[in-house]
């Protein structure tokens, strides 16, 4: 195994590990259900503003404007094209419903954009690398609560416009604004002491309440049920969508770290909150499910090789 190689499956390990840890813990009792709402509340309110200052003020990823328009428009660029994509994948999945098809689309369309590229970044890469990722995933954020909300409802957004405004994204914000005027320099230590503190709790944390909440949905992934589900959700959301990614960061002119980024995304599998989005907009979660659990455990053996073809192959 080349040092490139072993470089990527030490980074991936962990992560997948914690997850692991997670879904134990979950299944010893130790982590109660009652309990995430709160711990998700703290990791999204609290732990992830505090690693995105940490990390952002006085990066000089965010103060380049092609970083901070470009990164989220081809995010979110990207996850439209995924959606629509996985929407017109009906032949693939063999779903009839509407609320399994739509379900489906969102879910293959949305990857894994924070807390699972966020620490290989840090560990492959650098803080620069970081921050445009936070800019990533500002613009999939946008698409999950846009297009992602309008496909579940039917076409109605209603009062979740407001959840486009968040903490992280606030954060993001006051950094890009206090790096542009040079007040990045200006931040107490102490203050930098307890963002750094704070903000290395947010990604073991979130990692621990993805596994428990993969763990609570387990018994929706009947697999003998769904393999038509399954196959499509894999052979999409791993075999053509990276392609995808690696397209745009190959033949749009832009920094290097924002290819990095885009390198990263295209190795994930689907992100575990549409999970979640799909019992808030009635949609189909058993359809979810199989689409999120099968492509994290392809994931584990192909997210590898997607690192290192894909900087072999934009040429970094």
């Amino acid at each position: 195994m080349t040092g490139q190689s072993q470089a990527i499956l030490d980074a991936v390990v962990p992560v997948f590990g914690v997850m692991g840890l997670g879904v134990l813990i979950r299944k010893l009792d130790w982590l109660t259900e009652e309990a995430d709402k709160s711990l998700m509340r703290v990791c999204v309110n609290v732990l992830l503003p505090c690693l995105i200052l940490d990390k952002s003020l006085g990066n000089p990823a965010l103060s380049q404007p092609s970083n901070l328009f470009l990164a989220p428009l081809l995010a979110y660029a990207i996850v439209a094209f995924g959606m629509l994509i996985a929407f017109w994948a009906k032949p693939l999945h063999g779903l009839r419903e509407s609320g399994q098809t739509r379900t489906f689309a969102v879910c293959v369309g949305i990857h894994n954009y924070g807390y699972v590229p966020l620490p290989l970044a840090l560990l492959l890469f650098d803080q620069a690398t970081a921050g445009v990722l936070f800019l990533h995933i500002i613009g999939v954020e946008m698409a999950m609560w846009t297009l992602g909300a309008m496909l579940l409802s039917g076409g109605s957004l209603g009062h979740d416009w407001r959840k486009l405004v968040n903490a992280p994204l606030v954060a993001i914000v006051l950094a890009v604004a206090l790096n542009a005027v040079g007040w990045n320099t200006d931040v107490p230590q102490v203050v930098g002491t307890g963002l750094h503190w704070l903000g290395g709790c947010a990604i073991p944390l979130a990692l621990i309440l993805i596994g428990a909440i993969i763990a609570d949905h387990l018994g929706e992934f009947h697999a003998a049920n769904g393999w038509r589900v399954i196959s499509a959700a894999v052979l999409l959301r791993i075999g053509v969508l990276p392609l995808v990614f690696l397209l745009v960061a190959k033949f749009i002119p832009m920094t290097r770290e924002h290819q990095r980024v885009l390198v990263l995304e295209a190795a994930m599998p689907t992100a575990v909150f549409p999970i979640v989005l799909a019992k808030l907009y009635h949609g189909n979660p058993a359809t979810a499910m199989r689409a999120v659990l099968s492509t994290a455990v392809v994931s584990l053996g192909t997210i590898p090789f997607w690192i290192k073809f894909g900087l072999k192959f934009v040429g970094l």
